[in-house]
């Protein structure tokens, strides 16, 4: 059986399966992004190849009811959210279309003895390789691919083995765009062969989205060959309670930033924390609108996935954890749950799960909820509820991690720069900060 193939989620029922690359043809792609980045890079303005991007924006909306039909059945996204996850891709490349020019243009350094001029000039890095996963398969592109190219990188893109027909679609939408051959490159590589990518000395740098083991094995690889790499993987981000004047539709945010993409987001707000003057209400509240938001579910993105969540679940009850579930598991199809009485040492204290499941905690004061915020090995996203000003910004300068969201979820945007700290990994992608990742950040000082 092919390594890269789409399986139905709620079956297992491979529908087509797409041949890996050999070997030579893993060598053609590196020679042919190589090829495009002394030529087309070079012989191309930012304005020319934002450009680019504003058409691969405006083919992802032209195309968004047929790109999303791909995601669910790849990996069995709900409908709306694919569609809405091809719209925000959209709206990405439709930012660095619109500011490229301007988040890369020169910056000028004031000299100390005024001898002259000197400046920051951004250029191209060279040949990426981007590792991208299956939980948001456009939208993770979009947010590598649409900066690098505006500054004159060239993409060669490994996809998730489960996600082959996005794949191809993604690379067909930048040839209709009309980028060259070896811009950006789609290939159904090996793990061995995306090493054989990172170690070629034509590679200047990698970017992967995905789990620790494969972060650690890519970061390994990379500083073995002195590459500069981005990693953005895991996450248990915390949702912190402290204070309401509408529990209700806090609830409703709460339920909102867990059940995305049916709880397969690595933002997703996973640990629940909250004030104990708050506690019994919301977790009635939230158990019972978990366990009702069961009907209509989408399965996981594979029986593998659910197989994962399941030993977590089933663990954490042996160790003393109490659920509250909504039924039984059919084979991908993962009934929504809500933990609690998870203690520290309870593996799944510092486990991510990766489901409809959340765990519930009360804490005593604001010090106790900063605490166990931060007690986890991640550090992605995080959220924090109240009613105090004062109090939003003093717990959001303590939460480690690389963002903080007050009094709303959901809240991402193109211009917002999306990445953790800890073993969530490091760097950044989207915003102002995320085309600033790979540049050649050139300084050039004139004496007069």
């Amino acid at each position: 059986m092919s390594v890269y193939a789409v399986t139905d989620p709620a079956t297992g029922q491979v529908i087509k399966e797409y041949p890996t690359a050999t070997d030579a043809e893993v060598q053609a792609v590196i020679a042919s992004a190589a090829a495009a980045s002394t030529g087309w890079a070079r012989s191309t303005s930012v304005a020319d190849r934002a450009a680019l991007i504003r058409r691969v924006a405006d083919l992802h909306t032209e195309r968004k009811e047929a790109l999303a039909a791909i995601i669910v059945r790849e990996m069995g996204k709900p409908l709306p959210d694919a569609i809405g996850e091809v719209e925000f891709s959209a709206a990405i490349y439709g930012y660095y279309a619109d500011n490229a020019e301007k988040l890369l243009a020169d910056q000028p350094i004031a000299l100390l003895d005024g001898d002259g001029t000197a400046l920051i000039r951004r250029s191209p890095f060279g040949v990426l390789l981007g590792i991208m996963p299956w939980n948001f398969p456009y939208y993770q592109v979009a947010r590598f691919a649409g900066p690098n190219l505006c500054i004159g990188n060239t993409i060669i893109l490994k996809h998730a083995p489960q996600c082959p027909e996005s794949a191809a679609a993604i690379q067909q939408v930048y040839h209709d765009a009309g980028f060259p051959d070896g811009a950006y490159t789609n290939v159904y590589a090996t793990n061995d062969q995306a090493a054989t990518i990172i170690a070629d000395p034509h590679v200047a740098g990698v970017s992967l989205t995905g789990s620790e083991r494969a972060g650690a094995a890519v970061a390994e690889v990379a500083g073995r060959n002195l590459k500069k790499v981005v990693l953005e993987m895991g996450g248990s981000d915390p949702f912190i309670l402290l204070s309401t004047d509408d529990l209700d539709k806090v609830v409703d945010q709460a339920l909102a930033a867990r059940m995305d993409n049916t709880g397969q987001s690595c933002n997703a707000a996973k640990r629940f924390i909250v004030a104990e003057s708050l506690y019994k209400p919301f977790l009635e509240r939230f158990t019972a609108k978990v366990l009702a938001h069961n009907d209509g579910i989408s399965p996981l993105s594979s029986t593998a996935a659910a197989d994962r969540l399941q030993d977590q679940i089933d663990a954490a009850v042996e160790q003393g954890a109490h659920l509250e579930t909504s039924g039984t598991r059919h084979d991908a199809h993962f009934p929504t749950g809500v933990l609690t009485d998870v203690t520290p040492d309870n593996d799944a204290y510092h486990q991510e799960l990766f489901g409809p499941v959340a765990t519930v905690y009360k804490v005593a004061d604001e010090a106790e909820a900063v605490r166990v915020a931060n007690d986890t090995p991640y550090g992605l996203g995080s959220y924090l509820f109240t009613t105090d000003p004062d109090q939003a910004a003093r717990v959001a300068d303590q939460i480690e991690a690389g963002m903080v969201f007050v009094n709303g979820v959901l809240a991402d945007g193109a211009e917002l720069p999306f990445g953790g700290v800890k073993r969530s990994g490091f760097g950044r992608e989207m915003g102002t900060l995320g085309i600033d990742e790979f540049v050649n950040k050139k300084l050039i000082r004139t004496v007069s």
